[in-house]
């Protein structure tokens, strides 16, 4: 029996979706119509809700959802990817080579802009938990190698910003190939939106004054306004 498709998603305190990977995910249901509803996790009951309908993943993570027939599906991508064949239309655009190259370069980008969101996450957007503070801090010390006010003064100020511009700046090139604009494929949306704008709204989340610099750094601020203000009917609805 067909049933309403659920979103895990990362609970915080303003009780809206911020973080890329889930914004993936919430633009493509939104962006096809499909009915769902939202099921927040803090972090430290991700594995403990997912794990035993998802056994033996190297990873638990958000976004995950429940699909329509029952199924559990992790990853923002292969969520995608499930999404596109059982509703086709309006398409994705799966295989436009830009979204590749996009991807290539948003992994490329993201450690070089950790410090905007390890160190700030859980003071400015987390459920202030003492468990999930201890679980994010715990986490993310290890996966830096470092402490998290380490990072901030080895990686904060404009060192962050430098490093990520030319990444930036590779990601501006790309959205305007297309002369007609605003989105990565000219006049049509794709998934290659969704990804770009997904991280645009998750540091502007995170805060303004890491979200202007890193306009700044992109070469063309207007370019990517422009996007965030074309992807606004399907980035409404963030269960706020």
């Amino acid at each position: 029996m067909s049933q309403q498709i659920t979103l895990f998603d990362l609970a915080n305190q303003q009780g809206t979706c911020w973080s890329l990977n889930p914004w993936k995910t919430r633009f493509v249901l939104n962006f096809k119509g499909l009915d769902y509803k939202t099921e927040w996790l803090e972090y430290p009951n991700i594995k403990p809700r997912l794990e035993p309908h998802l056994p033996g993943l190297e990873a638990y993570t958000s976004p995950t959802i429940v699909y329509s027939d029952g199924r559990y599906v992790a990853d923002s991508r292969a969520i995608a990817e499930l999404l596109e064949r059982e509703h086709p239309s309006p398409s994705l655009h799966l295989d436009a080579p830009v979204l590749k190259k996009l991807e290539g370069l948003v992994a490329e980008l993201m450690p070089k802009i950790r410090v905007v969101y390890m160190p700030v996450v859980y003071k400015r957007i987390l459920h202030q938990d003492q468990a999930n503070i201890d679980y994010w801090v715990a986490t993310r010390t290890k996966r830096a190698g470092m402490t998290l006010d380490e990072m901030e003064k080895k990686e904060g100020g404009t060192v962050w910003q430098e490093a990520a511009e030319p990444y930036l700046r590779q990601v501006t090139e790309l959205l305007k190939e297309n002369d007609k604009g605003p989105f990565f494929l000219g006049d049509t949306v794709s998934y290659a939106d969704f990804v770009w704008a997904g991280l645009l709204i998750f540091v502007r989340r995170v805060g303004d004054d890491f979200f202007q610099p890193l306009l700044d750094r992109t070469g063309d601020r207007k370019a990517h306004e422009d996007l965030l203000k074309a992807v606004e009917p399907w980035s409404k609805r963030d269960d706020h």
